[in-house]
């Protein structure tokens, strides 16, 4: 399929060489990403690989009992579909859109072929699949030791990074689910965020006031994952 665009805005494909891009838009499709669609689901096949232009894609672990955690976030800098590099078919996690956008997507026989056939572009996936495993290390340590308010100035800034402009579009319902708590501590944490005048929080909707204090209010593991990310790809993250 011809694109509108010649030049994607997934930070990844534009980061190819020209010739090896130009191989490759025929094999990509553009599509849409709704709120809250699915794009994988734990144990089954693998049909795509996507590259996120536009929207942010949560990788959640869902338990035995049906809770359910964040593990990693992708939006224009990444893909998802990392096990396909493995030549593994199914997914572990729900790959679920946590920002309505856009990708372009490559079936997975294609994604394969052209990994075996272009040495620069699987380069640069598994330089990606290396940065990609750093956030989700750093999110399991981040949960596992940090207090709640600087866990969620750093989940705030993961998605600011990923987001056209300074308001998203949440509700506390899908943070306490995106970050493993009750909604009850996220309301505490996002209160004293706002009074500290660092967001403004309405029905819906985080709006980030002051980017410099959020991230001085966050833990360390935002510019870990952030330089992490620019040392292994060699790119930005936002």
């Amino acid at each position: 399929m011809i694109l509108a665009d010649p030049m994607p805005r997934n930070r990844l494909l534009a980061a190819l060489p020209q010739d090896v891009l130009a191989h490759l838009l025929p094999k990509l499709t553009p599509v849409e990403l709704s709120m809250r669609q699915a794009l994988y689901r734990p144990a089954a096949p693998i049909d795509a690989a996507y590259f996120p232009e536009a929207g942010i894609i949560s990788m959640v672990s869902i338990l035995s009992e049906g809770e359910q955690v964040e593990v990693g976030m992708v939006g224009r800098e990444g893909m998802v579909g990392t096990p396909l590099l493995a030549d593994v078919e199914t997914s572990y996690v729900e790959s679920m859109v946590q920002g309505p956008g856009s990708a372009l997507r490559m079936e997975a026989r294609a994604f394969r072929q052209e990994l075996q056939a272009n040495p620069s572009f699987r380069a640069l996936l598994l330089r990606y699949n290396e940065a990609h495993q750093a956030q989700v290390i750093q999110t399991a340590a981040c949960n596992g030791r940090h207090a709640l308010e600087q866990r969620l100035a750093r989940w705030l800034l993961m998605v600011h990074d990923r987001t056209d402009g300074d308001e998203i579009p949440i509700t506390q319902d899908f943070i306490a689910t995106m970050l493993g708590v009750h909604r009850p501590s996220v309301t505490v944490a996002a209160g004293a965020l706002q009074r500290a005048g660092l967001i403004r929080y309405t029905a819906g909707r985080v709006t980030v006031l002051d980017r410099g204090r959020l991230e001085a209010a966050s833990c360390e593991c935002h510019a870990a994952v952030r330089d992490r990310f620019a040392e292994v790809v060699g790119l930005p993250i936002s």
